[in-house]
């Protein structure tokens, strides 16, 4: 059996105990949601002007407030960004 063949078993071995609890080879990954409407609410803005001023699209800043969609590790960073220096976070979006 070639080395790939070899290699796909094991992986698949491997899937099989994780599926079953039995595995520790797999991680685990868990993201730090923020509030995102705590956060606009902090800044006292309405959810199209923090949509505007943070070039965040309204349906998709909609969809996490109501819990329907959650942030990406990317996006979690930014609200993280615009929760701690809301300022600097549009100033940077004016100077792109």
């Amino acid at each position: 059996m070639s080395s790939f063949g070899q290699d796909l078993i094991a992986a698949m071995e491997e899937a099989a105990s994780h599926a079953q609890g039995k595995g520790t080879v797999a991680r685990v990954h868990t993201i730090d949601v923020p509030d995102v409407r705590a956060i606009r609410d902090a800044l006292g803005l309405s959810q199209q002007a923090f949509a505007s001023a943070y070039r965040i699209p309204l349906a998709t800043l909609k969809g996490w407030e109501q819990g329907r969609r959650h942030p990406d590790a990317t996006a979690s960073a930014y609200l993280s960004v615009i929760a701690g220096m809301p300022d600097a976070a549009r100033e940077a979006l004016r100077a792109a």
